[in-house]
């Protein structure tokens, strides 16, 4: 994979003329969709990765070139780990009017549904898109009578969210939880 920059500056992912953030008012989440991801999109999908590890990262007292290096090497190999351990799931780019937003990679399993992945930019977060993915899951999990499984940073404020919608905590597993949410019946 090549060393990645972490500009989008003159890219498809640039928002000049597109769903800019901050010209929204609302998100009409009727227009969110989804595509699998091309080699094309590694850019677009660090910037994703980046956005969700950026924060956390300033309390490492590393510089800013240092904290860009180690989240390029670090998505490089969850990217990788991903794609040799879960060779039947789908990993899609999460899209808005036809704008790259955000990831999801699913593993449908013939017993359960995992959800590897779910991240959105930082500043599509809280409009009800992560909602509305979350809920669209939860309701083919219903219809397939199977379970939806995750895992969560055990700080991460989702967990909160993942519990209101109906998951449980299976599993301490050190950084991270085990979430599971088993269909009604």
């Amino acid at each position: 994979m090549p060393i990645l920059d972490h500009s989008l500056k003159n890219t498809k992912y640039d928002f000049e003329g597109g769903c800019h953030p901050y010209k929204m008012s609302k998100v009409n989440l009727s227009l969110i969709n989804f595509r699998s991801f091309s080699e094309e999109d590694l850019p677009f999908l660090y910037q994703v990765y980046r956005s969700t590890r950026w924060e956390e990262m300033q309390l490492s007292g590393w510089t800013h070139e240092e904290i860009e290096d180690f989240l390029k090497i670090q998505f490089q190999l969850q990217h990788t780990q991903y794609l040799a351990n879960y060779k039947n799931a789908s990993f899609d780019i999460i899209l808005l009017e036809s704008k790259p937003i955000g990831r999801l990679y699913i593993d449908r399993q013939k017993e359960e549904i995992r959800i590897m992945d779910i991240a959105l930019l930082d500043f599509y977060r809280k409009k009800g898109i992560g909602s509305k993915i979350l809920k669209d899951l939860i309701a083919e999990s219903e219809n397939k009578k199977m379970p939806i499984t995750l895992h969560v940073e055990y700080n991460n404020p989702a967990k909160a969210f993942y519990l209101n919608l109906g998951f449980i905590q299976e599993k301490d597993l050190g950084v991270y939880h085990f979430m599971k949410r088993t269909p009604s019946s």
